[in-house]
């Protein structure tokens, strides 16, 4: 209930952790005007889960956009393990590009790395990317992601001027170390920033 003024929050796919309904349901009802990104695939389920009426949340699919304010929102196809779609060739798994002003920010939403993957990110030339670094371990039972070697890689390749690593220290059974992230950025030389929960970030570099 502390989150007010926003215009904008999006979800990448079904998983709790994507799409929390004690999360959601109070920012959603306190923030008059608010819009809801989702992929078009999950409308149904989103609406079940986050009790809101089935065509209030703006649906995107893969190389869709939609502008809402002064953002621009671009969808990106995320492979979580796979680029899973509905019956009628909608993403059930997505990332958003993110553009507003002169910047770019990429949030992938829980994704492996993907043939064509950089192809597809390269007409937005990206700042800033969010991308997980938790890994894909069968062992765990759960869909995998990036680990920390293959998200410094994916900025790297992409061109990003700052990687933001997320996806761990949430659960104890599905994280990753980041100090190996950091590693693994400072070997390529992929700039980086590591952020606390609520901490504000600022660079002149961007």
């Amino acid at each position: 209930e502390l989150l007010r003024n926003i215009s904008v929050v999006t979800s990448s796919h079904n998983h709790t952790d994507h799409l929390d309904a004690e999360t959601l349901i109070p920012v959603l009802r306190n923030n008059s005007g608010i819009t809801f990104i989702i992929p078009e695939a999950n409308r149904g389920f989103v609406a079940e889960r986050v009790k809101c009426e089935r065509n209030f949340p703006v649906g995107l699919n893969d190389r869709q956009s939609v502008t809402v304010d002064e953002f621009s929102l671009h969808g990106i196809p995320a492979k979580h393990n796979e680029i899973e779609r509905d019956e009628n060739g909608n993403c059930k798994y997505m990332g958003y590009v993110i553009e507003f002003d002169k910047y770019k920010i990429y949030h992938s939403g829980d994704t492996l790395w993907y043939d064509k993957m950089v192809d597809l990110l390269r007409p937005y030339p990206v700042d800033i990317a969010i991308l997980p670094i938790n890994g894909n371990k069968p062992a765990r039972k759960v869909a995998g992601n990036l680990n920390s070697k293959e998200a410094a890689e994916l900025g790297k390749a992409i061109g990003a001027k700052y990687v933001v690593p997320c996806h761990y220290d949430m659960f104890t059974f599905n994280t990753a170390d980041v100090n190996e992230f950091a590693k693994e950025a400072e070997k390529i030389r992929q700039p980086y920033k590591i952020l606390k929960g609520g901490e504000r970030f600022e660079s002149n570099n961007l």
